[in-house]
This record gives C-alpha cells, sequence and structure tokens, in this order.
C-alpha cells in the first residue's frame, strides 16, 4: 500500500494498543514503524529488473521483521522509560506495527517476498488497490481524534473501531473477489478455458469493479467485471505475446527474474530488435506501470544487455473510465 496509508495503519495499532497516557508518543512511534519497511525503496540494487524485483524482499520478510521487532523492544525497553512501564503492550505494538506493514502490501498486485530469504513467488494476493481511500479514511480520521484528544476514552474507542473497519473492508475485498472469480471462470468454462491462470486485481481506489487477466496459449485476455451490475457472462479482449521470443531467452537472468516476480503475467513484445517485458498486473492494455526492455536480438540468439524500465503516462481519462465502468461497461 501507500506510505500514507502504512504509516496511519502504524500510528493506529500504535495508539490503541499503548496506555493513555502514552498514547501521542505510540501514535508517533507506530507511524515510524509503518513506514520502516518501505525504507528499502533508497537502496540501489544495481539496476531496473534488480530495483523492481527485491523491492519488498529482506524489508518486507516476516522471518527477519519478527525477530527485529523483539530485539528492538529489548533495546528500547532499556533506554525508554515509557516502554518499561508497560512491556507487553510496547512489544505488541512493536511487532503488530512491523508485521501488518507486509501483511497489508500482499494484498496488492505488486507482490511481497514475506519469506525472504526462502523464495516462493512473492504473495501478491491483489484484493485491494496499492491506493484505497476506503480502507484509510477511518484509520485516518482516528488517528486525528487521538492525536487531538489522546486521553479521552472515545479517542482510544475511535482507534479501536477504525481498525475493526478497516479489517472488515480487507475481509469485503475477499468477499468481492471470490464473487469475481466465480464470474470469470464461468465465461472461461463457455470458451473452453477452465484450466487457464488468472490473476484478479481492482481498480484503482475500489473494490466495485475488476480487472481479469487470462493467459492463453497465443497471448492474453483482459476482461472487466462490476460488482454494481449485472452485465450477463463476461467479455473479454484477446491480445497476442511473442511467446517464441520469451522461451528463446528464458536462459537470461533478468527474464528469469521478471517470469518468476510475475508468475508469468507478462506481455512480451520485440521492438526493434529489442526484447520488452510488461507486468501484465498492474496497469492496463495498453499501457503497463513496469515494462522493462532487457535483451536485444544478435541472430539466433538474444543477448542480455543493461535493463531499461520505459516510462509510462496514464490519459487523464483513465479515472473517468474506470468509474463509468462501475456503472456501465
Amino acid at each position: 500500500m501507500d506510505s500514507i496509508t502504512q504509516a496511519v495503519l502504524g500510528a493506529t495499532i500504535g495508539g490503541a494498543i499503548a496506555p493513555r497516557g502514552a498514547r501521542r508518543k505510540a501514535i508517533l512511534v507506530g507511524a515510524a514503524l509503518g513506514t520502516l519497511p518501505d525504507l528499502d525503496v533508497f537502496i540501489d540494487y544495481g539496476g531496473p529488473v534488480e530495483n523492481f524485483t527485491y523491492h519488498r524482499g529482506f524489508s518486507h520478510s516476516l522471518l527477519v521483521l519478527a525477530p527485529f521487532s523483539v530485539l528492538l523492544w529489548l533495546a528500547l525497553r532499556r533506554w525508554w522509560a515509557p516502554i518499561r512501564e508497560a512491556p507487553w503492550r510496547w512489544l505488541a505494538l512493536i511487532s503488530l506495527a512491523l508485521v501488518t506493514h507486509p501483511l497489508l502490501d500482499a494484498h496488492t498486485a505488486y507482490g511481497t517476498q514475506l519469506f525472504w530469504p526462502l523464495e516462493p513467488h512473492p504473495a501478491a494476493w491483489a484484493t485491494l488497490f496499492i491506493i484505497d481511500p476506503l480502507y484509510t479514511l477511518p484509520l485516518l480520521l482516528a488517528v486525528l481524534i487521538a492525536a487531538i484528544r489522546p486521553l479521552t476514552s472515545f479517542s482510544g474507542s475511535s482507534l479501536r473501531a477504525a481498525l475493526a473497519i478497516s479489517t472488515l473492508y480487507i475481509g469485503w475485498s475477499w468477499v468481492a473477489q471470490s464473487i469475481v472469480h466465480n464470474h470469470v471462470d464461468e465465461a472461461l468454462a463457455e470458451m473452453g478455458l477452465d484450466d487457464a491462470p488468472v490473476f484478479l486485481t481492482p481498480t484503482p481506489f475500489n473494490t466495485l469493479l475488476w480487472r481479469a487477466v487470462v493467459l492463453t496459449d497465443e497471448g492474453y485476455l483482459e476482461g472487466f467485471d462490476s460488482l454494481v451490475l449485472h452485465e450477463g457472462t463476461m467479455r473479454f479482449d484477446a491480445y497476442v505475446s511473442d511467446k517464441e521470443a520469451l522461451e528463446s531467452a528464458s536462459n537470461l537472468w533478468a527474464v528469469q527474474r521478471l517470469r518468476w516476480f510475475s508468475r508469468d503475467f507478462m506481455r512480451t513484445t520485440v521492438e526493434d530488435g529489442r526484447l520488452v517485458l510488461a507486468d501484465l498486473r498492474m496497469g492496463t492494455e495498453p499501457t503497463y506501470v513496469f515494462t522493462h526492455v532487457v535483451a536485444r536480438l544478435e541472430n539466433p540468439h538474444w543477448v542480455e544487455e543493461p535493463a531499461e524500465l520505459l516510462p509510462v503516462s496514464f490519459s487523464d481519462r483513465a479515472l473517468a473510465e474506470v468509474w463509468q465502468r462501475i456503472w456501465r461497461l
């Protein structure tokens, strides 16, 4: 999720758990801890593909954050009196503020390496868009109330209520995704594509309109499903991907890494003798957020070259089109 959401989630957890007299301090500590894992964005891992695929790695690993939270608590308890006065509350606060960060990130399409240094595919449950005001606003409102009136019982109640509301919203996102998955399965069964790999993700800023990407032998399908409308069987548009070029270049590290990271949800094109890979999970046809040039063709083989992340620009009409599709596909 975006940094503001992660900070207010950590702040809400801090304010809800800490003793009333330390609530303002806990809100600040929680906000800082909620932001901490994302500081890996300032690390240069050596290139665009490395920066793309190593982000949300070690700093988001539950195998790192769980022991780190205990070590941080032990260090702060030695030097900071508020923790010595309520040690177990502060241990819970520090641990939850850190661990909830990658768990929330795993609900987006980007992917989060929850078990680094092990290398299963990154968790990308994709039930939430990276920015979702309906998730963030209750947390932000509760934090503002608690920061202004930290000693009132209402501020503590508002923080706990905000956490309950935001958690219920995540639960709704799973229900919504399940409903859409059923619609996709029905449509694919009619098309004879029952076993085709499917990736579902909500469109920007909402959980009412969903985008489905389906991998096929020729390329991929893209379709949209609104939970507001009953539009009948889902419709898909078909697009071609150069799978022959992808397979012939699969011995290259950058290609292997991007295939692993995206679970093969990639569009492959050859442009001016260069291999271009676009991550189909983030964006919409024909514009994708992460599109890399990774190799050049030297007949008959692909040769790896320094990767390039291509610039991306979305039209001003993109958000308007999302809103229109929610109510009229």
